[in-house]
């Protein structure tokens, strides 16, 4: 699970912003926090905010970093820029994320440093007592890059003359250092509707990759077609075949296609393809696909615009999937934007964030960092009178 998150200079976040998990030292009890040792975090982080604040800002950083992390190596070409945008004022700086993470009961801290043009500096900690020590370290330098390890054994030749738009995990990982796969899982388990450019509007062609994707993990389909029958759809269950096509050119081509049954209560019963259910349907089947993948593995679900996909009704049920034990039995946590203010009478203080824009710049802080707010203060209500900030500036 991730514990914090640490950027800087990204987008409309110039300055240093934290994203913190931890829970404070007298929280009111909820059931989305878990213990792990003898510390406490969320499982639930909610971002709220006006438009244009850089909500989405706060979620492309873990975004970026499963892609950089898990596929860079492999997926960019030599020629490529790295796909992050640093703030308009202060472009000759580099980018800097930091992230800490739990991973089979030890804490890790991730740090890189880069430009469009080139990783400054990389490295990766394991926690030892109360001190973190290094498992890697690469710097830039003049002739390349400078590469230290403890218990990393990746090749130091390599490393020092790695290309400056790929991650050292995701090239060690290319090359079989079996110590580099535990953080290139780990990655892949963020699961997000956000991409570089921002959040993956709905498309019909988002239904067939959803449906590939539950195709491979066929475990996933019982837990799909309950959900989305229980969502009172007027499906009554689900299957996925493989069907054939023709794509823009003509050839033939076979992919995968959710069909829905829907019967009346004098046992009649018609099937249809997804692509002519409603497009409220069809969005609430991709947008399952990444949730419940992270429920049934433990990752992290990054969901853009939460509420945008759903009917308001829906959002606290999904909700509440991660906060109990039994539909989250591997602790996956959700970390959310969202417009909806009822939001505010599920969460504590310490799960929620404001982002506001000012002077061109994105600012994000934690409710329970806000002086005289108090536990059993009504966030909806302040927050919809505006005495909590965030909100347009009408």
């Amino acid at each position: 699970m991730i514990t914090k998150l640490t950027i800087e200079n990204f987008y409309s976040f110039a300055d240093e912003t934290v994203i913190d998990f931890s829970v404070g030292k007298q929280p009111t009890p909820s059931g989305y926090d878990l213990s792990i040792g003898d510390k406490r975090y969320t499982k639930a982080i909610a971002i709220m905010g006006a438009n244009g604040a850089g909500k989405t800002q706060l979620l492309k950083p873990l975004a970026f970093l499963r892609w950089f992390i898990a596929h860079s190596f492999l997926s960019a070409k030599p020629e490529d820029k790295n796909p992050i945008e640093p703030h308009r004022f202060k472009v000759s700086e580099p980018t800097r994320f930091e992230i800490e993470f739990v991973l089979n009961d030890r804490e890790y801290r991730y740090q890189v440093s880069l430009t469009r043009g080139e990783v400054i500096s990389e490295a990766m900690f394991a926690k030892t007592s109360s001190q973190y020590s290094y498992i890697f370290k690469r710097e830039k330098n003049e002739t390349g890059y400078s590469f230290k390890q403890k218990g990393f054994p990746f090749n130091k030749a390599q490393a020092e003359k790695l290309r400056g738009n790929a991650s050292l995990i995701a090239a060690a990982h290319s090359y079989d250092v079996k110590e580099a796969r535990p953080f290139v899982e780990f990655f892949e388990r963020i699961m997000t509707n956000v991409n570089r450019i921002g959040r993956r509007h709905f498309e019909h062609g988002h239904v067939v990759g959803a449906a590939e994707s539950f195709i491979k993990y066929p475990s996933l389909l019982p837990r799909l077609s309950e959900v989305l029958c229980g969502f009172d759809l007027g499906i009554s269950s689900i299957d996925i075949r493989e069907v054939k096509g023709t794509d823009e050119q003509g050839t033939e081509v076979s992919f995968f296609l959710p069909f829905g049954k829907h019967s009346d209560e004098d046992g009649n019963s018609f099937e249809l393809a997804f692509f002519d259910e409603s497009s409220g349907t069809q969005s609430a089947f991709v947008l399952l696909e990444p949730i419940l993948f992270a429920l049934h593995h433990g990752g992290i679900a990054v969901i853009d615009e939460l509420d945008n996909d759903l009917h308001p009704h829906l959002v606290p049920q999904l909700m509440e999937w991660f906060r109990l034990e039994h539909t989250n039995p591997h602790q996956a946590q959700l970390i959310f934007t969202c417009h909806a203010p009822q939001i505010l009478n599920r969460l504590q203080k310490h799960q929620v964030y404001l982002v506001e824009k000012y002077n061109q710049r994105s600012e994000a802080w934690r409710l329970d960092e806000m002086t005289g707010l108090r536990a059993d203060d009504n966030l909806y209500a302040k927050y919809m009178a505006g005495a909590l900030g965030a909100v347009p500036d009408l």
